[in-house]
């Protein structure tokens, strides 16, 4: 993790981040998936959803996302926030851990079929790709299978 340590620093546009901010290597067993696209890792928007849809299609990449008003060293642009992309789990955890300013992981996913919640517990069928963050914890027990929304509305009907 080192030589990422020295180079977090965001530049660019605030959609994707330079090259050197994301660790695209996997290395041994992970608690979580893997990035389904290592070499995608880095490349997707840095601005997406927050949340929800009950269920993912893919784990795109885990995101730590560091402030520099908690300590993160500031952007090169002298802009605020930014994030740092990993393939895999252990390896963004272990990266928030040892760098002053960082959150814990977040994970970017894909869902091409999910629920939409257009108010409190009224809940319907989506489709179409969308990308959004989730707590990691999130994941266990979440990957869509090809009846998990069919049973989801069935289990919550009013």
């Amino acid at each position: 993790m080192a030589p990422l340590t020295g180079l977090i620093g965001c530049g660019g546009d605030g959609q994707t981040l330079p090259t050197f901010d994301h660790d695209r290597s996997v290395s041994g067993p992970s608690a979580h998936p893997l990035a389904i696209e290592v070499a995608k890792v880095g490349a997707y928007p840095a601005l997406v959803k927050s949340g929800a849809g009950y269920f993912y299609d893919d784990v795109l990449e885990y995101r730590v996302w560091m402030h520099p008003e908690r300590g993160a060293a500031p952007r090169e642009d002298g802009g605020g926030d930014c994030y740092v992309a990993f393939a895999q789990y252990e390896k963004a955890l272990a990266f928030s851990k040892a760098t002053t300013g960082a959150e814990e992981p977040l994970v970017l996913i894909r869902q091409m079929e999910y629920i939409n919640e257009p108010e409190e517990g009224v809940y319907e069928a989506a489709a179409g790709e969308r990308l959004t963050e989730w707590q990691v914890e999130w994941l266990e027990g979440s990957k869509r299978q090809a009846d998990s929304i069919e049973k989801f509305l069935r289990e919550h009907r009013r």
